[in-house]
């Protein structure tokens, strides 16, 4: 067994490790995910899975194709339980940037492009999410987002090729998992020292 199989074995069990309580804590009423944050999640991290694989990144984007799975499944159930499902015509902006990504994928030829304007959209789709756990910092849950900088590390390392098309997205969801559990924390002593 090669090591970049052992990183990514070790990044989808942490993919699942973060959303398996995650999920249980969505069923159960605690967490409540702001719907289009995890439907923009859900689109661009499929379509960079499919991006990663095409520029070689092999078995290291397995862990995202597996997280786009789940959270595409996380968007439906934040519907269904009608967590938070206030849409702002911001939102809109952002998943149709994501749908834009791949006519310009297309036509470029060039996952690179498709993943650059996916990580941007990603990052932006952080942002109702942000606002919200602002307003809301308990109705967020932290070792999620830890678990899943952690995950992202081992998806880095598990990659068969690196390369910007390969690295961006991983990475720069990394940064904004931290931004967003350094927010949370700090509002809940701050809203409830």
């Amino acid at each position: 067994m090669t090591a970049k199989l052992v990183f990514s074995a070790i990044a989808i069990l942490l993919t699942f490790v973060a959303f398996v309580p995650y999920i249980r804590s969505v069923l159960a009423g605690i967490t409540k995910p702001h719907l289009f944050s995890w439907v923009i999640w859900g689109t661009t991290t499929d379509i960079v899975f499919f991006a990663q694989l095409e520029a070689k990144g092999g078995i290291g984007a397995w862990p995202i194709g597996v997280s786009g799975a789940i959270t595409t499944f996380i968007a439906a159930l934040a519907f269904v339980k009608r967590s938070d499902i206030s849409i702002t015509s911001a939102d809109w902006l952002f998943f149709l940037l994501a749908l834009a990504s791949l006519p310009l994928w297309y036509f470029t030829a060039n996952p690179l492009w498709a993943v650059v304007v996916l990580t941007l959209v990603d990052l932006l789709g952080f942002g109702p999410t942000i606002r919200k756990a602002y307003d809301f910092p308990h109705e967020e849950n932290i070792p999620f987002f830890l678990l899943f900088m952690a995950r992202n590390a081992f998806a880095i390392l598990a990659l068969e090729y690196y390369s910007v098309a390969t690295i961006l997205f991983p990475l720069s969801v990394s940064g904004a998992c931290l931004a967003l559990v350094v927010i949370v924390t700090y509002r809940r002593r701050a809203v409830y020292p």
